[in-house]
This record gives structure tokens, sequence and C-alpha cells, in this order.
């Protein structure tokens, strides 16, 4: 992807987040109704910050929604994966409930940021490490799509942004999505957010 030297005020947008929820689960954090909601939200907050660019991975949930939501606005979309496309497939998209749903989405977006040359496949192990070294390499990719050198401000043209689409609290240790958080701030990202849980379903969890 090539981005303009004219989109002054733009940002590029780094993301991470929930999975759709494995049903049934003790504990929400990202239900299937909350799709909707959250695909118009993302959308808002891609408008509102002026984004010129999505770098996430595509696992079903936060993902796979927002980049269908990116390509739909005619958003240049960079997509990082672990491993294999079809391995990642497997073990982080059809692996919830609606199968379906989710495999088509994902066959349309990389499909789509392939076809640009903006899907690439690590060569990391299958372990927690590999989520890990993926959320190093989508704020690395954001970085460079914003011309931003490693350790500077993004003091050029675009802005870096990282949006959190998640419950808002991490889940212990072992939560790649805080993780992400974490290394954005430290990578110096301005950190947004947009909730799996409504209102509602949160009184749900209470």
């Amino acid at each position: 992807m090539a981005l303009s030297s004219t989109q002054h005020g733009g940002a590029v947008v780094a993301l991470s987040g929930r999975r759709i929820d494995a049903e049934p689960t003790s504990t929400p954090r990202f239900p299937f109704d909350q799709v909707d909601r959250v695909g118009m939200e993302i959308a808002d907050r891609l408008r509102r910050t002026r984004a010129v660019a999505l770098v996430c991975s595509a696992a079903c949930g936060a993902d796979l929604i927002a980049l269908e939501t990116a390509q739909q606005m005619g958003l240049p979309t960079r997509i990082i994966l672990p491993f294999s496309t079809a391995r990642f497939r497997e073990t982080s998209v059809v692996d919830r409930p609606r199968p379906e749903f989710w495999g088509s989405m994902f066959d349309r977006v990389t499909n789509a940021a392939h076809a640009h040359g903006d899907l690439i496949e690590l060569d990391a192990a299958e372990a927690d490490d590999a989520y890990s070294m993926t959320n190093g390499v989508i704020i690395r990719e954001a970085r460079k799509l914003a011309g931003v050198k490693d350790h500077e401000r993004s003091i050029g043209s675009l802005r870096l942004i990282a949006l959190v689409v998640w419950d808002g609290a991490s889940r212990g240790p072992d939560d790649n999505t805080n993780k992400f958080v974490k290394l954005a701030r430290e990578s110096r990202f301005r950190i947004e957010q947009v909730l799996t849980l409504d209102a509602a379903a949160k009184r749900g969890q209470q």
C-alpha cells in the first residue's frame, strides 16, 4: 500500500481486540449480538480519526469486523498473520460459532489485501508468543506506513492511533489484547477504544 503525502492530518490505525465469544461462555466478552453495533462504532471511529489505513490481524471478531468495515469505506488495509493463511483460518477464524459467517468474511478481506500486496504471513511457531510477535509487527507496520522511524514520535503528516476493540479490562497475564495496549502506549500511539459489551450486556455479567 502506498499512502499519499497529501493526507496531512490523517491517521494510520493499528487495531487489536476480542475474538467473538465461544458459545456457551461463562464470561461474555464479545457476544455475537454486539457485532452490528461494534461495526458501526468502528466505522464512526475511523471517520472521526480521519483514518487513511488500517493495520491488524484477521481473527474472528474485532479484527474481521474492522477489516471489512475499512475496506467498505475504501481504506487500505494491511493484514498481519502469525502463520499461513490456511492455518490461521482454521485456528482463529472458523473455530468459533457461525464459522460460515466468519470464514466468508475472512476470505473476502484477505483476498482483497493479498491483491494489493498487503497480506503478511509470519513464520511464527503456534504458541502464545506468536500472537505477541504479531502485535509487534502490527505496531511496526503502522509506524512504517506513517513514515515514523523507530523511537520517533508521529510528528509528520500522519498520526498513529491504536484502536482497541474489547470489553475494557484485561482477562489476565496471557491477554494479548492487553499486551497490545501496553505495546502501543510504549510506542507512543494514541489509544482509543470501542467496547464490545453495551450497558445491557454488562449488566448481564453482574
